[in-house]
């Protein structure tokens, strides 16, 4: 029997911490990036819907290919079964790498 891999990437988007599931990732020919591919989104009929499970679905719905920046993933786990994709309101505990460094020009 085949064992399907499936990915966890949780990474940070516009300052909120994106947690989703795929079948595929790898790293990228464009220097600097990961390309994550076939996103995997719960049916579940659950009596209670999670409105960022929604916004996710419908963000990625015909998305066949993201290219996520490195600096932007946090974590990626390789796992049995899929949960619920979600975002998470980020609280200071994450910070994204500082993208935009400049060397100090000093006058003499």
């Amino acid at each position: 029997m085949t064992k399907k891999t499936t990915y966890k990437i949780i990474f940070m988007q516009l300052g909120e911490i994106y947690e989703v599931f795929a079948k595929q990732i790898y790293q990228s020919d464009m220097y600097g990036f990961i390309e994550v591919e076939e996103y995997i989104f719960n049916k579940n009929k659950q009596l209670v819907v999670d409105p960022s499970s929604e916004k996710l679905e419908k963000e990625f719905k015909n998305v066949e290919r993201s290219y996520i920046p490195i600096n932007s993933v946090i974590r990626v786990d390789e796992v049995v079964e899929t949960g619920e994709a979600k975002i998470k309101q980020n609280k200071s505990q994450v910070m994204p790498f500082p993208m935009n460094i400049q060397p100090v020009n000093k006058q003499d």
